[in-house]
């Protein structure tokens, strides 16, 4: 495997960042979680944007612009041969001292961008769908921590992970402050009542997700179905008629049961089957070629 490491594609075992760096001291960076299919990468040039613009917003200056970017993430997927991938780029505020000053980061930022193989959950989950739990811990309040920034910094949703760990589950829905529904540990949620799709909106704590926005433009303008960003609670999960997740390592992902409660019939509904297959389509014949 080769890792794109500050300009060069470097053997994985080589490729190291100092323990000074801020990234590895205090999660001080930004990413991106981005997928090819089929030879293409999917909608890279939102991947980019939203990746520029988490960095604006902690202010780090990525030392190159978006088209080299693209190009080395394109360059990272040939050189290891991959044409269906998962690719994870990052960007670090660099190496600093033991302290929290961003001025000592005087070398400058350091972009690592990976490319491999993934599978987040089983294949059964998408046939027969999946159990989540409601976590205690809560989102980190939007006004505290925008969502959408993208920080390398997953303490948060990490700690909520483990609560769907020691539970027997692989995912957990986490609420906001306010007790709203935010999003999962590393997902989006939608609920489907009434042939309406809903999903948390930002200012709740849910991360303006790709694949987030790509499934409501789907429900939207292949099923024709009512798409909404709203505030709601575990009620609204547990008594909505089907419930789904999405993401980019994800994709599209029935639930099928929260807090011990079953959702709809218990089984993936025909909306959310729908949109898996019509994500699946788009995936598949969209994106950036590898070339």
């Amino acid at each position: 495997m080769k890792i794109y490491l500050d300009g060069q594609l470097v053997p994985k075992e080589e490729a190291k960042l100092s323990v000074f760096d801020h990234g590895v001291l205090y999660g001080d960076g930004v990413f991106e979680g981005i997928r090819a299919y089929n030879g293409r990468v999917f909608r890279l040039n939102e991947h980019l944007d939203r990746f520029w613009a988490s960095a604006k917003a902690v202010a780090i200056e990525p030392p190159m612009s978006k088209k080299d970017m693209e190009k080395a993430i394109l360059e990272t997927l040939l050189a290891n041969n991959l044409k269906d991938a998962y690719i994870r780029a990052l960007l670090t505020r660099g190496v600093g001292d033991l302290g929290l000053d961003p001025r000592k980061c005087a070398a400058g930022p350091s972009v690592v961008i990976i490319a491999d193989s993934i599978v987040l959950y089983p294949p059964e989950f998408y046939e027969k769908g999946m159990e989540v739990i409601t976590a205690s811990t809560r989102r980190v309040r939007p006004d505290t921590l925008s969502p959408n920034i993208k920080s390398m910094n997953y303490l948060n949703n990490i700690l909520a992970k483990m609560e769907a760990i020691r539970a027997g589950l692989v995912e957990a829905i986490m609420l906001n402050a306010e007790g709203y529904v935010a999003e999962c540990t590393g997902d989006n949620l939608f609920i489907v009542k009434n042939s309406t799709v809903y999903t948390p909106p930002s200012f709740a704590g849910a991360l303006e997700g790709i694949t987030r926005n790509a499934v409501m433009e789907l429900a939207k303008n292949k099923l024709n179905l009512t798409v909404k960003e709203s505030l709601f609670t575990m009620y609204n999960v547990y008594n909505a008629d089907e419930c789904f997740v999405t993401g980019t390592a994800a994709e599209v992902a029935a639930v099928i049961c929260a807090d011990s409660r079953k959702i709809g019939s218990g089984k993936p509904g025909p909306i959310t089957l729908k949109l898996m297959e019509e994500f699946r389509n788009l995936a598949n014949s969209t994106g950036t070629p590898i070339k």
